[in-house]
């Protein structure tokens, strides 16, 4: 095809990619530690034996599992200032990205919420403890044990899925990269740099979740 590879506009560029990589991290750690506190509540709510707390809990999973990211980070940025909440571009997709977090995390903490035997739970009322003791010291630190695996493949997740904060003009990764190959129009360097800055990033992460998850395993 003749097509040379020149990276001199990367190059040129690259603390631009950099700091873009820096706010999609950020990004997702906000996200992910308001998205946490929402799964938490929610995998209570839907392991409870209340309606009440089961019915609203499992419309909010279903309903937003079930939309497409991007559409709700273009609800959130454009319709949402016509309903009278008005955010900026940074707020709004942090509010979107929380809340599709806490939905798909509310499943996974679900799932180790259901791996915990009951009798830890009876064991605990035995001893005088109340059920928000309980359910803060011994159910939610066991919990978090058993799902780190399936939580490591949701943070890696949601860190790829800042790329759509692109969408509104937000300064990450993906939106520093499109405005490097629309200035220098070198698409191959431009993009390839980038995807091995998303592999690298998410392979750092997989190798600290690994970290962490042996030093909370039990011992054998």
């Amino acid at each position: 095809m003749g097509y040379t590879l020149n990276f001199a506009a990367v190059w040129r560029n690259f603390d631009f990619l950099l700091s873009g990589l820096a706010l999609s991290l950020g990004l997702a750690v906000i996200s992910i530690l308001i998205g946490a506190a929402i799964g938490l509540v929610v995998a209570f709510a839907l392991t409870s034996r209340s309606p009440f707390a089961v019915v609203p809990g499992r419309i909010y999973v279903t309903v937003i599992r079930n939309l497409p990211i991007l559409v709700l980070v273009l609800f959130a940025f454009f319709a949402l200032p016509q309903m009278g909440l008005r955010l900026d571009k940074m707020k709004s997709f942090v509010l979107v990205l929380s809340l599709y977090s806490g939905a798909y995390l509310a499943e996974v903490f679900r799932a180790g919420l259901l791996s915990i035997p009951r009798g830890l739970t009876e064991a605990g009322l035995a001893i005088g403890l109340t059920g928000m003791q309980i359910r803060s010291s011994i159910i939610a630190p066991l919990m978090l044990r058993n799902v780190l695996p399936s939580l490591s493949s949701t943070i890696i997740s949601l860190f790829k899925d800042t790329s759509l904060a692109a969408a509104i003009a937000v300064p990450e990764l993906t939106f520093a990269a499109r405005k490097i190959n629309v200035e220098s129009f070198r698409v191959i360097e431009t993009w390839m740099v980038t995807s091995a800055l998303y592999v690298a990033t998410c392979f750092l992460i997989a190798a600290l979740m690994r970290l962490v998850e042996r030093r909370l395993a039990l011992p054998r």
